[in-house]
């Protein structure tokens, strides 16, 4: 692994932080290694959730890395098996990611964090977008804000590339919480973190998988999937040891023993 990232696991729990000073942009070899590191987690059954975190003080990440674009990396190259930033696109990722963001997160900063599953953000955390202010799309947000806050609003932050704070941030609840600072933010991430991995990891799977196909279809159609053993995910699920466990603990009036089959 190179000094680009660094690795902490603890509990069931993996913690990634990108560290690329002076502003952890992320170039097409950083993107590849963060997404064999992230499939890694995601085969690795010992694991059961991830922290994605940066180092440093004054940016989470500043997305494309425009001086490896100078050099040579073409905008359209290939950043791994996970898309840019190693799970944006990571196929079949069916265990809780969450982000521990701070500083500035723009353009594929702030779609890194959209990547996650929960994100708690440092009071003076901004998210932005200025590809607007380079000529360019800003592609991964421009599919997902609109699907997770008012359309106008969305539509201003991709058109205009102003700042947006966390407050606002959680006020349209693209952020989950606000801490006071970064130590914070780590210890939320954490606390919640140690929280999942104690959890049920087939059925964090089956809600990862419903909700990634539910996305582009109707209720109707989600359910026909569901409801007919469509989805792998959710068949694991219903014909597991941890389904039947689940079951006795609840009758039994005791704690389930999660086994992850």
């Amino acid at each position: 692994m190179s000094d680009a990232l660094h690795t902490r696991s603890e509990d069931g729990v993996l913690e990634v932080t990108l560290d690329r000073p002076p502003a952890n942009a992320i170039d097409l070899a950083t993107s590849r290694e963060m997404g064999e590191l992230f499939a890694s987690f995601r085969d690795d059954p010992d694991l059961r959730v991830a922290i994605v975190r940066t180092a440093g003080d004054k940016f989470f990440c500043a997305g494309w890395d425009l001086k490896a674009a100078a050099a040579g990396d073409d905008v359209l190259g290939d950043y791994g098996v996970g898309g840019f930033g190693g799970i944006q696109q990571l196929p079949d990722l069916g265990k809780p990611v969450i982000a521990a963001v701070h500083g500035l997160a723009m353009g594929g900063g702030f779609e890194l964090a959209l990547s996650c599953d929960l994100i708690y953000a440092s009071s003076s955390t901004q998210f932005g977008l200025p590809e607007i202010n380079a000529g360019t799309l800003a592609d991964a947000a421009t599919v997902k804000l609109p699907k997770r806050m008012p359309f106008h609003v969305a539509m201003d932050l991709l058109l205009t590339g102003r700042w947006m704070g966390a407050e606002e941030a959680a006020r349209w609840g693209l952020v989950n919480d606000v801490l006071e600072d970064d130590d914070a933010v780590r210890a939320r991430a954490w606390e919640t973190a140690r929280h999942l991995a104690s959890g049920p990891p087939l059925v964090f799977a089956a809600i990862k998988e419903v909700a990634r196909v539910a996305e582009s279809l109707t209720f109707v159609e989600a359910m026909d999937l569901v409801t007919n053993g469509r989805l792998p995910a959710v068949e694991r699920l219903y014909e597991s040891e941890d389904e039947k466990e689940g079951a006795r603990a609840f009758a039994e009036k005791r704690k389930p023993v999660w086994k992850g089959r």
